[in-house]
């Protein structure tokens, strides 16, 4: 989780890193807003890449966690089935009154 912080607090850092540069950059208002536009159309970019990456990363974790489920469910059905045949078996050898 503390991964995560960071990289959110990486991104928020370096925009308003970034707006702070650009006010106080001895640039005319219409340069500053040009300026301010093109970071904010490199931040929805950044912020694109990153929600795909988290996408596929949780799409990856789905995937081994119903790979997990699916196994112990195999593991669980074997083990029933293997206490019903046993269970029959014991009750076979059992002398008959």
């Amino acid at each position: 989780m503390s991964k995560k912080k960071f990289g959110i607090g990486l991104i928020v850092g370096a925009i308003v890193g970034s707006v702070a540069a650009l006010l106080t950059a001895p640039k005319s208002g219409k340069e500053t807003r040009e300026d301010l536009k093109r970071k904010a159309a490199e931040a929805k970019t950044e912020v694109g890449k990153r929600a795909e990456q988290v996408k596929a990363k949780a799409n990856e974790v789905a995937g081994q966690a119903k790979n997990t489920a699916d196994h112990v469910k195999d593991v669980a059905s074997s083990a029933v089935e293997g206490v019903k045949t046993g269970f029959s078996k014991s009750q076979e050898d059992k002398p008959k009154r």
